[in-house]
């Protein structure tokens, strides 16, 4: 891996900022050259957000928003067909996302012939663990399985540290269950 950007949709209030600083504390673990930022302006709760996690083997010396991300996840599914959720994705780049629907169906949707598709139905994951509809820890689950970024164990103790008792054990299993659930089609 030499540089993998990885854009983040969501709304406000979804925990995309913390999402993304997830991702890159677990990259960090592991050994990586990291940067986590968000792209909002004065939005308030619910409006869309896009958050932006690049991960490399070298240091980082790109200090811009990311214009052509190799991973998009759509954190909420209500933002699909509202925004182009895929614009600038790199030609056979990976689309994970929050969805009811099958990753054919999504793929043949998004009009993403080249990309790679993994879908999940994290908001009924994010129910039945958390008992609440918040699920983007479970968007790293399936993440993990679309593009190996970081290591599960990493995934685990930057959760745990993140939130600690319970609740982070709670999203430890949200984050394993995504991970087992995600589906998949090139």
């Amino acid at each position: 891996m030499l540089l993998v950007e990885v854009r983040w949709h969501g709304r406000g209030g979804q925990g995309i900022v913390t999402v993304s600083r997830l991702l890159a504390h677990a990259a960090l673990l592991d050994g990586k050259h990291v940067q986590a930022f968000p792209e909002f302006g004065p939005e308030r709760r619910g409006a869309p957000v896009t958050g932006y996690t690049r991960i490399s083997d070298e240091p980082i010396s790109i200090h811009s928003r990311i214009y052509t991300p190799n991973v998009v996840v759509i954190v909420d599914p209500t933002l699909l067909g509202t925004i182009d959720v895929t614009g600038g994705l790199v030609e056979n780049g990976t689309i994970v996302a929050n969805t009811e629907k099958t990753a054919a169906e999504l793929k043949k949707e998004l009009k993403a012939e080249k990309a790679k598709v993994f879908t999940v139905n994290a908001t009924r994951i994010a129910l039945d663990i958390l008992g609440r509809p918040i699920y983007n820890t479970a968007m790293l689950g399936a993440l993990a399985k679309a593009a190996p970024l970081v290591s599960l164990d990493s995934l685990d103790k930057v959760v745990k540290e993140r939130f600690p008792g319970t609740i982070g054990e709670k999203n430890v299993a949200v984050i394993k269950r995504a991970y087992e659930e995600a589906k998949s089609v090139e």
